[in-house]
């Protein structure tokens, strides 16, 4: 084989290596800005699905709450309508007693 030939076999070679080199590059530039599309498209779900739980979960406090609200409020109704009862009870006793005083303070003049 010629010098100028194998010069010109070695300018091929070098040639086609920078085109190997530079689709190499090209795939690799594609293959990232696939990755990233893919990561953001992942974020974006994960964001999305984050909110909806803490929507979810919100919601399910939003309701212990509004259930612990309506057992506290129907224990204080109980309670108020207990203390009414013995109130009105007491007073039963409080107007005997008065009435049973006053009796004896009538009989006690006559």
């Amino acid at each position: 084989m010629a010098r100028p030939e194998v010069l010109e076999d070695i300018r091929e070679a070098e040639v086609a290596a920078e085109e190997i080199v530079a689709d190499a590059d090209a795939e690799a530039d594609d293959i990232i800005a696939e990755a990233r599309e893919r990561a953001a498209d992942i974020r974006e779900e994960a964001e999305a699905e984050a909110a909806s739980l803490k929507q979810e979960r919100l919601a399910e406090a939003e309701e212990e709450i509004e259930a612990e609200c309506e057992d506290i409020l129907a224990e204080g109704e109980a309670e108020r309508e207990r203390l009414r009862e013995e109130a009105e009870e007491n007073r039963q006793q409080v107007v005997e007693f008065v009435v049973e005083r006053f009796s004896e303070a009538v009989d006690a003049q006559t």
